[in-house]
């Protein structure tokens, strides 16, 4: 029996019982009220506000479920469309509320929240509570209260002198042991309880699985495109660099064969600028490299290889690192172009004059932010490279989020499912400032 784990219970579950008093029926009076209203004009700008607070009530108690009970419920919400500006655009995001099922389970698990679920809570936490004031009423208190209402009945004990209370305190004893054995479990069917109000449906679920695999054909369609493009850039590139540059070298050096004997100094002149366009030719190749997989991210991983981005970058660049270790090589290479392309975007639009990049991972997520003081107003549905940043995140179900405000700051966020596989290099989970 582990009492510090039952007594942390059972404070738990009396702030459950307080939020199933207070939030819950706060929360389902004025959702039904406004739902009425929309008749009358006014639900249609107070029912998004409202449904809105409900479901980040339901969220907070998914997320104490998790936490106090261990207890994972999965977010059932259908994802949020895009919305006309002005009056339609509340009338679409009132319809959209509306339609979606989970709304209406979450308004009956408020329902059951304030009634049963408060109930179960009060159970768990009354244990203790009752227990404690046996031992609060064989303190004498019994004498006040007896004074001024005659016998006060303890449960089943008729409380009148302290050998009553005595026998009072014995029951308390008996309500906290039961507390201290039953509070986590009582704790743990509240958990339960919540997630049967507030878990996706089976139909949910299937609706869910049909919108992931529907996206995962578009992302698996737009890598495939960008594949075919980055292809196309590679030859094009090998053709009009490196592949020129060898066979004007080819075509110096058979010079060369017929002038040697009879104009050695033409020939040496012709064999140096044969020489230089090997060399060309060699950089133009491993600066072909570095653009397909930069050896720095396949030697040291991403964070160094970040680092070493922001050291070329034209704007001075801050960078903190936090990660557990390697990732695999796509996920990598994936979020690696990315910030290179937010880092040739900041120079070239936002006017910035410092940028901050944030490496780390967090339940299961690769998170990047890429932040500049620049001027603002990058908008991901005006067709720049940002789409092209949220096509590449599509192939590995990751997502992107902008928030650019005209004036600044430009703040972009990314997220990667994705687990370290390797242990991470040694100083890659240090701050550092390029």
């Amino acid at each position: 029996m582990n009492v510090r784990n039952a007594g942390l219970a059972g404070v738990r579950a009396l702030a459950l019982a307080v939020l199933g008093l207070a939030e819950s029926i706060v929360l389902f009076v004025f959702s039904v009220l406004s739902i009425a209203f929309v008749v009358l004009g006014i639900g249609i700008f107070t029912t998004p506000l409202v449904i809105g607070r409900v479901r980040a009530a339901a969220d907070h108690r998914r997320g104490l479920a998790l936490r106090w009970s261990g207890v994972e419920i999965a977010r059932p919400y259908r994802p949020t469309p895009e919305f006309v500006p002005g009056v339609a655009g509340q009338w679409q995001r009132l319809q959209w509320i509306i339609r979606d099922p989970a709304t209406w389970r979450d308004l009956q698990w408020l329902l059951v929240d304030m009634t049963a679920g408060t109930i179960l809570a009060f159970l768990t936490a009354g244990l203790f509570l009752e227990g404690i004031f046996g031992w609060v009423l064989a303190a004498s208190v019994w004498r006040p209260i007896v004074s001024a209402g005659g016998t006060y009945w303890y449960a089943f004990i008729p409380v009148h002198n302290q050998t009553t209370a005595v026998l009072a305190a014995l029951l308390g004893s008996v309500w906290i042991l039961l507390g201290l054995r039953f509070a986590p479990t009582l704790l743990h069917r509240h958990a339960l309880l919540t997630r049967a109000c507030l878990a996706p449906t089976p139909a949910a679920v299937e609706e869910a699985l049909k919108r992931r695999v529907a996206r995962l054909a578009e992302t698996r369609s737009d890598a495939v495109d960008s594949s075919a493009a980055e292809l196309r850039r590679i030859e094009r590139d090998l053709h009009d660099g490196a592949q020129a540059r060898l066979v004007a070298m080819g075509m110096n050096l058979s010079l060369v064969e017929h002038l040697i004997e009879h104009d050695p100094a033409k020939a040496r002149k012709i064999l140096s600028e044969a020489r230089q366009s090997s060399a060309d030719a060699l950089t133009e190749l491993r600066d072909l490299v570095r653009g397909i997989h930069p050896p720095v991210l396949a030697e040291r991983g991403l964070g160094d290889a970040v680092r070493a981005l922001a050291l070329r970058g034209a704007i001075p660049t801050d960078v903190a690192v936090d990660l557990p270790g390697r990732f695999e090589a796509p996920v990598e290479s994936a979020a690696y172009f990315t910030v290179s392309e937010l880092l040739t975007n900041a120079a070239k639009h936002s006017g910035a004059g410092r940028v901050w990049i944030d490496l780390r991972h967090e339940g299961g997520m690769l998170r990047v932010s890429v932040t500049d003081d620049g001027s603002g107003a990058a908008d991901v549905s005006r067709g720049s490279g940002l789409q092209g940043i949220e096509r590449r995140l599509g192939a590995f179900d990751g997502v992107l989020a902008v928030n650019s405000p005209v004036g600044g700051p430009t703040m972009v966020t990314m997220e990667l499912p994705c687990a370290p596989v390797a242990p991470a290099p040694e100083g890659g989970r240090k701050a550092g400032t390029a």
